[in-house]
């Protein structure tokens, strides 16, 4: 298999993390060999979860690029905040989170935060093929 990018959601205002995962399941669905369930779950986790913390705490502006290598799939989200994502108490009874950025690290095999050129960053996550 050759490596396989797609830019699924370009940058729209508006968008929800249920479109990220729509357009996520879109290209999964087109890959040959297909992935396994577990691996589709897990991917589609991570974009909901990272596009979900763009969406809460960078503007409500993101992109996702979506990148299968031939042992793994990356999830990049690029958003306008230079803010990394950062490890909290989970919040077990205010609703307020918590649990996004643990879950994308537990998920992911290496992530990374990589500073944008005009001042936002490129969230990204390494999962397991």
């Amino acid at each position: 298999m050759d490596t396989v990018r797609a830019s699924v959601a370009p940058a729209r205002p508006g968008n929800s993390a249920a479109d990220a995962r729509r357009d996520a399941r879109a290209f999964l669905d087109g890959l040959l060999p297909a992935v396994t369930s577990e691996t589709a779950d897990a991917v589609l986790l991570a974009v909901s979860e990272l596009v979900t913390n763009a969406l809460r705490h960078a503007g409500g502006t993101w992109s996702l690029e979506l990148t299968a290598h031939p042992d793994s799939i990356e999830v990049a989200v690029h958003d306008p905040s230079p803010q990394a994502p950062r490890m909290r108490t989970p919040d077990l009874n205010g609703g307020t989170g918590g649990f996004g950025w643990p879950l994308v690290t537990r998920l992911a095999r290496t992530t990374a935060v990589t500073p944008g050129p005009s001042g936002g960053k490129t969230v990204s996550a390494l999962l397991t093929r």
